[in-house]
């Protein structure tokens, strides 16, 4: 078991999470910020569990994101 967070509000929208993980990342229309699929908002972080299979796509996420506003967590 793997958790993602963000910390939505210092997103900037450039897209790369939904790039490398679509199943699991989506752009707000509202806000042109990104949305983390499934996540529960816990003071402006977003947090989801998910399975391993999500890790390496995930990971790169976290990655590229200029903003470093990803972790993914291995539990």
């Amino acid at each position: 078991m793997i958790k993602i967070i963000q910390q939505r509000e210092k997103c900037i929208g450039c897209n790369y999470c939904v790039e490398v993980a679509p199943d699991r990342w989506a752009m707000s229309k509202k806000d042109g910020k990104s949305v983390l699929i499934g996540s529960k908002d816990k003071k402006g972080f977003h947090a989801v569990d998910v399975s391993e299979v999500e890790l390496d796509a995930n990971k790169k996420a976290a990655d590229l994101c200029p903003v470093k506003i990803i972790q993914v967590i291995q539990k």
